[in-house]
């Protein structure tokens, strides 16, 4: 089609006919946006005057069940994975993407202070791994607690810097469908938590991060949100449990505050009082 063609209402007809053809509403908006994207680089190119895509109405994602592992749920299919052990607990208390673990050199990790530096992430890309910046394109650092640093510690011992933290078992990308073939679904089958994906364990993460007491910004530097609205809108519901204990610092924080305000209490002479017989007190 000719750039000079494409018009809002066409785009809006198109996208209508996708969603009425069945195609996912993410899939759906992934198209509308690379159509866009490519329109905006003709406008910016002087080719057009206005990107008609813009402001086409899109249909609605709906976000799947968040699932949240709790310590012991976490440790059940790390224990079942076999080798791949260490490469789960690091997804669950991390939050990194996938390929950001995979995708992660010895060199990057400094575990005396309990950092990994996310600086690339892999994909398949049809039994190929593909390299390339993280999600956002920034790199970051994110805490790694101490149990898990000093078990790494013993795992790249006597491994290069430019080795893999996590490889495959012949050495190489530990590739996203054998890891879950071979370690990750059957581990996650024994441990009775069908469902769970190597991504999910992100929501855990997270969530045992703000039970910890992690702020939003906090939260949003480990996963590598672009905005701490994005966490917000992800986790702002984990926030609501943190609210009694809000509430019972207020009130402490009062009573201690009216407790230093108040005057030191003072006791009144009691008043002689004269009998025939002499004083009384």
């Amino acid at each position: 089609m000719r750039l000079g063609d494409i018009t809002h209402q066409g785009v809006a007809a198109w996208v209508a006919r996708l969603s009425r053809s069945g195609t996912s509403a993410s899939t759906v908006r992934h198209a509308h946006r690379v159509l866009s994207l490519v329109v905006g680089l003709a406008v910016r190119d002087g080719r057009l005057t206005r990107n008609p895509p813009v402001g086409v109405p899109l249909p609605r994602t709906v976000r799947g069940e968040q699932i949240f592992l709790s310590y012991a749920q976490v440790d059940d299919p790390a224990a079942a994975a076999g080798r791949d052990r260490l490469a789960i607990l690091f997804l669950a208390y991390t939050g990194v993407r996938y390929g950001e673990m995979a995708a992660l050199r010895v060199r990057n990790l400094n575990l005396l202070r309990r950092r990994a530096l996310i600086a690339e992430a892999v994909a398949d890309v049809n039994g190929h791994g593909v390299f390339g910046t993280p999600k956002t394109h920034q790199r970051r650092q994110v805490p790694v607690p101490r149990f898990l640093a000093e078990e790494l510690a013993v795992h790249v011992a006597g491994k290069e810097p430019s080795d893999f933290v996590f490889a495959a078992e012949q050495g190489g990308v530990l590739h996203l469908r054998n890891f879950r073939r071979n370690s990750f679904d059957p581990a996650v089958r024994a441990a009775g938590l069908d469902g769970l994906t190597p991504h999910a364990l992100r929501h855990t993460a997270a969530s045992l991060a703000i039970i910890s007491g992690a702020n939003v910004k906090v939260v949003q530097t480990m996963l590598g949100h672009q905005s701490a609205t994005m966490t917000l809108d992800l986790y702002g519901h984990l926030l609501n449990d943190q609210l009694d204990e809000v509430a019972d610092a207020m009130d402490a924080a009062r009573a201690a505050e009216a407790s230093a305000r108040r005057p030191a209490a003072t006791v009144a002479a009691l008043p002689t009082v004269r009998s025939a017989g002499g004083p009384v007190g």
